[in-house]
């Protein structure tokens, strides 16, 4: 399963521009412990930073010898994401869960980005640049198999971070969500809330400028975002923030929608069932206003499903791994790029210098709107 989720941001071509460094590091600079973030108190609704029911606690433990076939990786970037909410929360039921749970003393499970330090094979060297699990550690010894060195495009503007973003989990939920789970054609009006998020802001660009569809509406938190979100390509950005949010969602929706992308669940969706034209299509993809109250959804509208048959279906990206497609929808979004269908800026990312005892400060972000795009913490030793 370890291997699974790293597949995520692996991508489809060997690497090219991410070289290794010619220089070996001495014993003396390899380190024998290693600081990270342990999970002691799964929350049932708000994660808590501090106090005697913190989430997360800071420990230092002794890092393994490392063995053939292995390799000790610094980590230089982990990702945010609000998946990772559900992977901690009490009570879990593992059977129900699409991956395995992060238990009571487990380390805080991420994706991520890392420097090879040392290494035992003969694929890696020290100072390769990989794709991996690295949780919220310093140093990990992982599996080489597990570590999939990325491929930075200069000329493209494909960077190391983009493979935990637009290349990587967010852009291949957004394309798998779009072309496998909704179906969607040219001649749909596609709606998306999380607009301004990594995977919404890529819906957006795949449904205007690789689909072409007819219409495209975002759904953003602001008057910034949802500007941001029109730059993108959108016809219309709503925003959710308003006072009159529902009648200008109702007014960009006359005539219905044939496809809606769901990022954020309760309210919003609620909403949304209703705006949906007849047999219409929604891809349940997250549920952020309601991951830290999971008893909080209440769908008024429910009955909208039934009278006007739309589908509702959930997706996880790891789907399109274990059918094989990871790799050629990275090829895609790789081709979508190059030919400036798809644009990755600066702010397609908020990248967040954090020293190692801020990381559960900055993952907090993503519930506090604090980022637009892809949030990336980038560790500072």
């Amino acid at each position: 399963m370890t291997e699974l989720l790293n597949s995520i941001s692996v991508p489809s071509h060997p690497s090219s521009s991410t070289k290794p460094t010619s220089s070996t590091p001495t014993m003396t600079s390899i380190p024998k412990q290693t600081r990270q973030w342990i999970v002691s108190n799964p929350p049932k609704t708000n994660v808590h930073l501090d106090g005697d029911n913190a989430t997360w606690t800071l420990q230092t433990v002794d890092i393994p010898e490392l063995q053939a076939g292995q390799v000790l990786v610094k980590a230089k970037y982990l990702s945010n994401d609000p998946a990772q909410r559900g992977w901690i929360q009490d009570g879990v039921d593992a059977e129900r869960l699409y991956v395995p749970p992060v238990r009571k003393g487990d380390v805080m499970r991420s994706i991520g980005i890392g420097e090879v330090i040392l290494s035992k094979d003969e694929n890696l060297k020290e100072g390769q640049i990989v794709s991996y699990m690295p949780d919220w550690q310093e140093y990990k010894v992982a599996e080489a198999k597990a570590c999939m060195p990325i491929q930075e495009d200069e000329e493209a503007g494909i960077r190391a971070t983009h493979y935990i973003g637009a290349m990587g989990g967010p852009g291949v939920t957004a394309w798998w969500g779009l072309m496998d789970v909704a179906k969607t054609t040219k001649e749909d009006t596609v709606v998306v809330s999380g607009a301004a998020g990594c995977t919404g802001s890529m819906v957006v660009q795949l449904a205007k400028h690789v689909i072409g569809c007819k219409r495209v509406i975002g759904i953003a938190g602001g008057e910034k975002k949802c500007k941001y979100v029109e730059s993108l390509g959108a016809d219309v950005c709503v925003d959710y923030k308003a006072a009159d949010f529902e009648e200008q969602l109702i007014k960009a929706t006359e005539g219905y929608a044939e496809v809606y992308f769901d990022n954020v669940g309760g309210p919003i969706l609620d909403l949304m069932l209703k705006r949906i034209k007849r047999y219409g299509r929604v891809a349940v993809c997250g549920s952020i206003s309601t991951y830290n109250d999971p008893e909080s959804t209440n769908l008024k509208n429910w009955f909208e499903v039934i009278a006007n048959r739309i589908e509702l279906k959930g997706l996880i990206v790891l789907d399109a791994f274990m059918q094989g497609k990871g790799p050629e929808i990275t090829g895609n979004l790789r081709n979508a790029v190059k030919e400036k269908k798809i644009q990755i800026e600066v702010q397609e990312e908020t990248i967040v210098p954090t020293k190692f005892e801020d990381i559960p400060k900055t993952w907090m972000m993503l519930f506090e709107g604090g980022n637009q795009g892809k949030l990336v913490t980038e560790l500072q030793f």
